[in-house]
């Protein structure tokens, strides 16, 4: 019987170490291509207004650790650079356009994307005469709107600030509609239902300055959960659709698997790029600061945008004890006592800012379909003759990645996060192949960020196994490692949607 009883542990034991594999296969369709990563320069987190710098030096350009490139900047109400308090409150700090100032030019100079987001346009245009929301008892609730009236000052008024920005150094790239035109709030805020949104940009989004502001990008309007409601009826209607270059929005209450990937797919058939514009997954955590499984769960948010179709993820506050840089408030805990340190969050971000941005997203066996809570997690992409795989394990236990790639890798790195006690929370180490390969086992440790970039080889790149992510009957080119042109080029493979391939010599 004791024998009986030993077989049996030891068959348990062998299932449990051949369970501890997971197989996950790249192919070589391409989705959406990423434009960056970053987070917002606004009131609270960065007192005195936007003047301190030092969470941009942390976080921004290439050379950082971080590698953020994209930052928000609110559009305050003022129609001037000059320091003036609005109306309805009393601020410690210059909320105005100057204050964004310091922190825009260091972001521009580094090589980032800066762009402006109204939470109110001046009060005079508005129903409620302030650029409060409306929901306080001294407004009597009443809902501010922007008035019919008004619309036509709108994006003047937008110009004013592209112009303010253009004198003082910095070249502003996109400007948002509105933030949250959904949410009726007691703080600065303006209301429109969808079809407000609609009128305004059809109507009168061409007031937006483009030839002198050449390059400007025009955001809708980016609502609190990123519903379908405020993006349709802008990629429906056909000028609004010529006019606006961002489809916008905010995750709050739901996940990226459900209204923003749903919003997405109008986006992407138009060819318009998919932002998230806010959210902090933990920022109601109180006096400490995250877990280590939280930062995992952050890690699967900015990996379900990408399923989802975004190109373009900015976080909430740059510096805050939940956030990417410290506080120097020692009450929420060691790691945020000294000012201006960057937290483990930031290294989260790391492994998609410094990496991802700029690739193209390839499908694979395990994408997501919905936002249900997943023990693991994956993606992956393709960026110039780099293959990388994003993997993020919430188990207690380790596993071995099995990985089928579309091309033959030489060479690989393996970046590791897994919250223990590291100067910078992110490992590297060297993946070790023997030969060009398209299969290759990595480990997984358990409760793991985990970012694998193989290096392609070029003999052996399959282009004619790349696939058209979208059936349109339009060529595509390629160069002779897979990388897909804009414009075709010198020796280059022309593909089009039924498959044909052939090699063309073009001239520049």
């Amino acid at each position: 019987m004791k024998r009986i009883i030993t077989s049996i542990i030891v068959m348990v034991v062998v299932a449990a170490i051949q369970a501890a594999t997971i197989t996950l296969t790249v192919n070589s369709t391409r989705k959406q291509t990423i434009t960056g990563f970053g987070a917002a320069c606004c009131d609270g987190a960065m007192c005195p207004f936007g003047t301190d710098t030092n969470p941009v030096r942390l976080l921004y350009g290439p050379t950082s650790k971080i590698g953020l490139n994209i930052m928000r900047m609110e559009i305050s109400p003022n129609f001037v650079g000059d320091i003036v308090v609005p109306e309805w409150g009393n601020w410690d700090s210059p909320y105005d356009w100057k204050g964004s100032l310091p922190s825009a030019k260091l972001v521009k100079q580094r090589g980032g994307i800066v762009f402006g987001t109204p939470w109110s346009p001046p009060g005079d245009y508005k129903t409620n005469g302030t650029a409060q929301g409306g929901n306080a008892e001294d407004q009597g609730y009443q809902r501010g709107k922007l008035r019919e009236d008004c619309y036509e000052k709108f994006f003047p008024w937008l110009n004013t600030f592209l112009a303010y920005m253009k004198k003082n150094g910095v070249n502003v790239d996109a400007v948002s509609i509105q933030n949250e035109p959904d949410w009726w709030v007691s703080y600065s805020g303006c209301l429109y239902d969808p079809q407000d949104l609609v009128k305004l940009v059809k109507n009168y989004a061409y007031l937006l300055d483009r030839e002198t502001y050449p390059g400007v990008k025009l955001i809708s309007g980016e609502s609190l959960g990123f519903t379908q409601n405020y993006t349709d009826p802008l990629m429906n209607d056909p000028t609004c659709r010529e006019q606006i270059d961002i489809v916008a929005g905010h995750l709050y209450g739901h996940a990226p698997l459900d209204y923003m990937k749903q919003s997405a797919v109008l986006a992407a058939k138009y060819g318009k790029e998919v932002w998230m514009t806010e959210h902090s997954s933990t920022d109601n955590i109180g006096d400490r600061l995250p877990t280590w499984h939280e930062q995992l769960l952050f890690a699967e948010e900015l990996n379900e945008c990408m399923l989802a179709g975004c190109t373009g993820y900015i976080y909430w506050y740059m510096r805050a004890h939940w956030a990417f840089v410290s506080t120097g408030e020692a009450k929420y805990g060691a790691e945020n006592k000294t000012k201006n340190k960057l937290l483990p969050r930031a290294f989260v971000m790391s492994h998609f800012s410094k990496h991802v941005t700029g690739s193209t997203r390839l499908t694979t066996s395990r994408d997501k379909t919905s936002g249900t809570e997943a023990a693991s997690e994956y993606s992956a992409y393709i960026k110039g003759d780099s293959l990388i795989v994003m993997a993020i394990d919430t188990t207690k236990n380790a596993v071995d990645l099995k990985l089928t790639l579309p091309y033959k890798v030489k060479s690989g790195v393996h970046l590791l996060s897994t919250g223990n006690e590291t100067e910078n929370l992110c490992q590297e180490n060297p993946i070790t192949i023997d030969e060009p390969t398209r299969e290759v086992t990595v480990e997984m440790p358990a409760r793991s960020l985990n970012t694998y970039i193989f290096m392609i080889d070029q003999a052996s790149a399959a282009i004619e196994d790349v696939k058209l992510a979208n059936d349109d009957g339009a060529k595509v080119y390629y160069d002779l490692q897979g990388r897909q042109l804009v414009k075709p080029h010198g020796v280059c493979v022309e593909k089009s949607a039924n498959g044909d391939s052939r090699i063309l010599l073009m001239g520049r």
